[in-house]
């Protein structure tokens, strides 16, 4: 499976703190909800590894997550949706899984449905940028 298959990613001229300050904005700007923020390599430091810097944000549509969860429960699985921001080669990336994943492991979630879900991520990935 290729990275393009299952990811969105962009590389943005900000910060790597700037740029998870965008993704929380725009996470809020489209009306969506903020689960959790998990700091990998602060996680990861704790335990004697070093890694680059690398946060994974939670957030979840309430309107996608219920129609989603009412078709299979075992969807939580994928959820909720994910947005990292990371720094690699000496540049700081956005990427969210794509929501059409969920439609190849659950046949019962149509591709419609899926991709409505992936336009949202992709909005706020590319207002953060």
């Amino acid at each position: 499976m290729n990275e393009k298959e299952f990811a969105y990613l962009v590389e943005t001229e900000k910060s790597f703190d700037e740029a998870v300050v965008s993704v929380l904005k725009s996470v809020e700007k489209k009306g969506w909800a903020l689960f959790q923020v998990y700091d990998v390599k602060e996680r990861l430091a704790a335990k004697g590894f070093e890694q680059k810097p690398l946060k994974i944000i939670e957030i979840c549509s309430g309107k996608h997550a219920n129609n989603f969860l009412n078709k299979n429960r075992l969807i939580s699985l994928c959820m909720p949706c994910k947005i990292n921001v990371l720094e690699e080669n000496g540049k700081v990336k956005i990427v969210g899984m794509k929501p059409t994943m969920i439609s190849q492991f659950f046949p019962e979630v149509s591709k419609e449905e899926a991709l409505e879900a992936e336009e949202d991520i992709k909005e706020i990935v590319d207002n953060s940028k």
